[in-house]
């Protein structure tokens, strides 16, 4: 590394830039980090991290045998949320069935089913589920509570047409209409989710290691003896990791929307401004990092423990924070993905202006504004 000339301020964070930038395309390993490692978990866990549940595999024990019971049987089958894969002949099948995880649901149709619908009772029919997985099968709870209510009413109108009723009403006409999201799909969740998740964890790991690397070379030394301040050095090493952090956002939108049809609703002016504020802050947080280590080992493992855990447990981007335990509630207010992820869902998902996340891009300014000062001090007081 040559001694960075005395000149302007702009020359000066120039001259960091391109020796940044030099040292960035030099390093297959930080090209890796910052467009590879992005694409690899955005199809991932895309893909891998999925919470729709349909096609439920699904065993139905007809111990009635009827016109009836076949009708109920198929019924399942017409729906895109269940598929029966087993009609064993006995109930004492079915704990081998679930046991193996061959099917994730059961139907016990009882004997006189068809008899009891005759005389216009309601039968019994037992609904077993696996309950290991409580998330899936609370969901699964739903779609039978669901499927069984609209079929219940369906019989009931054959009933009242058969005994010559002219019309029959429900109490309630429930219309159910649902915004954002319509076709309910997890993906569309999850992709904003990711984009917060992955520039979290590659920005402050990338640049966690950028001044490590200048000790580690001996590098330093020069550095300290040239005319350039800490804001300076901050502003020319973060540059370059924000250029291509953004870059690497546009990528994932394009990648999300060809793969996953997520598309953005709001304004994309405003979504790039959301993440270059917050992109502040994460490569802030690892020049933080960067200047208290002095490895490139501790400085990546710090960064992994201080991201990766926060950003994927504690900012809503899998785990909803409102069923998180009070105590826990308030540590994810320390978290800066949860603002960002806020943000980046109103944009995206709702077309939310300004005037409906500017909160959360209060707080994301403040966490920007102190990392790049704690950093700043941090590298002053270690000899610039």
């Amino acid at each position: 590394m040559h001694l960075i000339s005395p000149g302007t301020k702009a020359d000066r964070v120039a001259s960091v830039i391109k020796k940044e930038l030099r040292q960035i395309m030099r390093d297959k390993r930080s090209l890796g980090i910052l467009f590879f490692i992005p694409l690899f978990m955005l199809v991932m866990f895309g893909y891998a991290l999925n919470f729709d549940v349909k096609h439920t595999s699904l065993a139905v024990v007809d111990l009635d045998l009827s016109r009836e019971s076949r009708h109920l049987i198929s019924e399942f089958s017409h729906s895109e949320y269940f598929t029966v894969k087993q009609l064993p002949a006995a109930v004492k099948e079915l704990d081998h069935l679930l046991g193996s995880e061959k099917v994730r649901a059961a139907i016990v149709i009882p004997r006189g089913y068809a008899d009891e619908l005759a005389r216009g009772r309601s039968p019994t029919v037992q609904v077993i589920l696996d309950g290991v997985n409580a998330n899936a099968a609370n969901t699964i709870q739903g779609y039978l509570n669901a499927f069984f209510q609209n079929y219940s009413y369906q019989l009931t109108i054959k009933v009242a047409r058969r005994l010559g009723a002219a019309a029959i009403s429900q109490p309630i006409d429930y219309r159910p209409r649902i915004w954002f999201n319509s076709e309910l799909k997890s993906a569309k969740f999850l992709i904003p989710g990711l984009i917060g998740f992955i520039l979290m964890v590659v920005g402050v790991i990338s640049t966690s290691l950028s001044i490590v690397k200048e000790k580690e070379r001996g590098t330093m030394e020069q550095i300290l003896v040239s005319p350039i301040k800490p804001l300076e050095l901050i502003m020319g090493k973060t540059m370059p990791y924000i250029a291509i952090s953004l870059l690497s956002t546009a990528i994932i939108l394009v990648v999300g929307y060809i793969l996953f049809d997520v598309h953005v609703t709001g304004s994309l002016l405003l979504l790039f401004l959301t993440t270059f504020i917050f992109l502040l802050g994460a490569l802030g947080m690892g020049l933080l990092i960067s200047s208290i280590s002095e490895t490139q080992q501790l400085a990546f493992l710090v960064a992994v423990i201080s991201t990766i855990l926060p950003s994927f447990l504690l900012s809503g981007f899998v785990f909803s924070i409102r069923n998180m335990p009070e105590a826990i509630q308030l540590i994810t207010y320390a978290v800066p993905t949860r603002y960002y992820l806020v943000a980046l869902r109103g944009i995206i998902l709702k077309g939310a202006g300004f005037g409906a996340i500017w909160d959360q891009l209060l707080f994301l300014t403040g966490f920007a504004a102190v990392m790049l000062l704690v950093s700043a001090i941090r590298i002053k007081r270690a000899g610039l």
